[in-house]
C-alpha cells in the first residue's frame, strides 16, 4: 500500500500544496505530512511541527564553520534556480569554509568545475515514503560534527523543512514556499534576499559551473537549444501540432538545431515524432544533464517549456523563448518564471497552439531574428 500511495501523496498533497506559494499552506502542510512520517517512522508529529514553526524563522549566521553543506533541492532547475544562489552567498561568506553539495552525482555534476564547492553525495530514492525519508537520515550522519552548518533550501531530503538533520542552532532553513509572501519576486531574487538577511551575502546569483563537454556543443558554431521536456507534467505542454510548428519556425532562423530527447521512454517518442513531422534537420542531445547544460550555455539561443534548460540558460546570460503554462496559480508563475534582460517569457493561460506559436514568433523578433522568421 505505502508503494502504491506514495507518489499520489506527494504529486497532489506535497506539490499541489507547495505549488501555491502561500504561507498557510505551509502550515497545512507540516500538519499533513507530519502525520505521514509518524506513520513511518514512528517520530512524534507535534515534536516534528513545534521544530519546524521554530526553524523556519530566518536568523542571522552567527560564528565561522570548518564546513558548510548546503542541501540539493533534487530537481535539476531548482538547484539552478534557488540552490545555486544559496552555494554563491556561501562562498562569499565563508572565505575558509569547506563548502559541500549535498546531493546526488547529476546534480553536482552543474558544479563540479567550481574548486570551492565539493560534493557530499546522499541519493534520493523516489520509490515508498520509507525509502524517500531515508536520505534524511544518510545527511543527518554526514553532517553530525558540531562544526558545521546545513543550508536547506526547502529540499526533499528534510522534506522541506519537516525532518531534523542536526540540532537547531546549526540548521538554516530558506522556506521558499512563504518566504517573501507579500512580493512577486522570482525565486532566485527570494534567495538571494534570503542569503542576504541570513548570511550577510548580498547580489548572489544563479550560476552553473559545469565541466567542459567536447561531445556537446554543434560543430558549426551558434546554435539553437531546445528542450520539450515537462517532466511528466503533461499540463506544461501544448498541445499538437505545437512542437513541430515551433521546430519548423526555428529551423527558418538557418541555425543549428539541437533537441534534448529527455528522460527517453514515452517523451523521446513524443520529441522525435516531432521533428520527424517539422521536417527540420537537428541534431538529437541524448547524454547527461551537465552536458546538456554546457550546450545551452555555449548557444546563441534556447527554447523551451518551464523546465530545467530555461533556468541553465538565464544564469549563463542566454536568450531564451519560455512557453510557460500548466502553473495551477498564478503566484508559482511569478515565482518560478526565469528572470533576466534576454528573458522572453510567454505565459500560457489558454494553451492555444495558433495563438501560442504567434507568440513565440513576436518573441523572435524581440530576440532581432525578425528577418529570418517573417
Amino acid at each position: 500500500m505505502e508503494d502504491t500511495c506514495a507518489p499520489a501523496l506527494f504529486s497532489v498533497l506535497v506539490e499541489g500544496l507547495a505549488d501555491r506559494f502561500e504561507p498557510s499552506l505551509c502550515d497545512a502542510y507540516a500538519r499533513l505530512f507530519s502525520q505521514a512520517i509518524a506513520h513511518v517512522t514512528g517520530a512524534d508529529s507535534a515534536t516534528l511541527v513545534s521544530r519546524y514553526e521554530r526553524v523556519r524563522r530566518p536568523r542571522k549566521l552567527k560564528g565561522n564553520p570548518k564546513r558548510v553543506f548546503v542541501l540539493s533541492r533534487i530537481t535539476l532547475g531548482a538547484d539552478v534556480a534557488i540552490t545555486s544562489v544559496l552555494l554563491a552567498a556561501a562562498k562569499q561568506r565563508f572565505r575558509r569554509a569547506k563548502i559541500l553539495l549535498a546531493g546526488p552525482t547529476k546534480n553536482y555534476e552543474l558544479f563540479a568545475k567550481d574548486r570551492r564547492i565539493h560534493h557530499a553525495r546522499v541519493d534520493y530514492g523516489r520509490g515508498s515514503l520509507r525509502q524517500r525519508l531515508a536520505a534524511a537520515e544518510e545527511l543527518s550522519a554526514l553532517v553530525a560534527e558540531p562544526d558545521c552548518i546545513v543550508i536547506d533550501p526547502d529540499s526533499r531530503l528534510t522534506q522541506l523543512g519537516l525532518l531534523p538533520v542536526c540540532t537547531d542552532e546549526r540548521y538554516h532553513l530558506f522556506e521558499s514556499r512563504a518566504y517573501g509572501a507579500e512580493t512577486d519576486k522570482s525565486l532566485p531574487e527570494l534567495a538571494s534576499d534570503w542569503a542576504s538577511e541570513t548570511l550577510g551575502a548580498s547580489g548572489a546569483k544563479p550560476y552553473i559551473a559545469v565541466v567542459s563537454d567536447k561531445g556537446a556543443a554543434p560543430k558549426r558554431g551558434p546554435h539553437i537549444a531546445v528542450s520539450l521536456g515537462v517532466g511528466e507534467n503533461a499540463a506544461k505542454r501544448i498541445a499538437d501540432p505545437f512542437e513541430e510548428q515551433l521546430l519548423g519556425l526555428l529551423a527558418k532562423t538557418g541555425l543549428p538545431i539541437c533537441v534534448d530527447k529527455g528522460a527517453g521512454g514515452a517523451e523521446a517518442e513524443r520529441v522525435k515524432r516531432a521533428v520527424e513531422r517539422s521536417g527540420a534537420a537537428v541534431t538529437f542531445w541524448e547524454g547527461s544533464f551537465a552536458g546538456f547544460a554546457s550546450l545551452i550555455a555555449a548557444s546563441k539561443l534556447y527554447v523551451g517549456y518551464d523546465s530545467a534548460g530555461q533556468h541553465i540558460a538565464a544564469a549563463c546570460g542566454v536568450p531564451l523563448i519560455s512557453v510557460f503554462a500548466g502553473f495551477p496559480a498564478p503566484r508559482m508563475f511569478e515565482r518560478w518564471r526565469p528572470v533576466g534582460p534576454n528573458c522572453q517569457v510567454i505565459r500560457v493561460d489558454q494553451p492555444d497552439p495558433t495563438e501560442t506559436i504567434e507568440r513565440v514568433r513576436e518573441a523572435l523578433r524581440a530576440h532581432k531574428f525578425s528577418g529570418m522568421v517573417g
